[in-house]
């Protein structure tokens, strides 16, 4: 077990990190980072944009989600951004929830993590709010006004056909996402569970009718024991 430490600047941001490299040779400890004004209208304005895609739920979003934090602007850890969405999807409340999670880790590591108080505190909230608000005020209006419109005209052919042309778009960005998450460590040599866990919880929903929660908690109970 060593420790590593890092500094690189991007797209204008100071990055920099210092963590413990485990025996796995995974990296298990968040960047810190020196976020801007300008940095954080960037972070709202990409979860607003977001939003206006997201058909299906936010969770559709995820690959996006995991290109702009991950990868382009390195603000969360791959660890990070996929516990993100585990912790969401096994918490009880809506789906959205992972965006609060990402937004409460992007601040987090602004503020110097929690050893740093009340301020990696205060900005771990502000980071909460950040892409919350962007993923809820566009996709909020839209809804409502589509929603009312659609009801006032659900009869129509044009409703009738858009519903059912947007199924499997919702379907393909659902698998997009599962596929991000099995794959998160690049090894798909070892992760063969992962895929083999993926493919039989698709096959459980789309052949019966047991509940997500069964599911959610036997894949939980499957990572306890090491298995995934």
């Amino acid at each position: 077990m060593g420790v590593v430490g890092i500094g690189q600047c991007r797209h204008g941001v100071g990055v920099s990190a210092i963590g413990i490299v485990g025996r796995s040779g995974r990296w298990r400890h968040a960047v810190i980072l020196n976020l801007s004004a300008a940095d954080w209208f960037g972070f709202f304005t990409q979860f607003a944009m977001l939003s206006l895609l997201s058909v299906g739920g936010a969770i559709t979003t995820a690959p996006d989600m995991h290109r702009y934090l991950v990868t382009e602007q390195h603000w969360l850890t791959e660890s990070q951004f996929t516990s993100c969405i585990s912790l969401a999807q096994a918490a009880p409340g809506p789906n959205v929830l992972f965006v609060a999670l990402m937004g409460w880790n992007v601040g987090l590591n602004a503020g110097g993590g929690l050893h740093a108080g009340w301020t990696g505190l205060a900005m771990a909230l502000f980071g909460v709010l950040v892409p919350m608000l962007g993923i809820m005020i566009p996709s909020t209006t839209l809804t409502f006004l589509a929603a009312r419109w659609g009801h006032q005209n659900r009869e129509l052919r044009i409703v009738r056909a858009f519903k059912q042309g947007m199924a499997p778009i919702v379907i393909a960005l659902l698998i997009a996402t599962g596929w991000l998450l099995i794959s998160a460590n690049n090894n798909a040599t070892k992760d063969w569970p992962l895929w083999l866990l993926g493919l039989v919880c698709m096959l459980l929903v789309w052949k019966t009718k047991i509940h997500l929660l069964w599911l959610l908690g036997a894949g939980a109970l499957l990572g306890a024991f090491g298995l995934v």
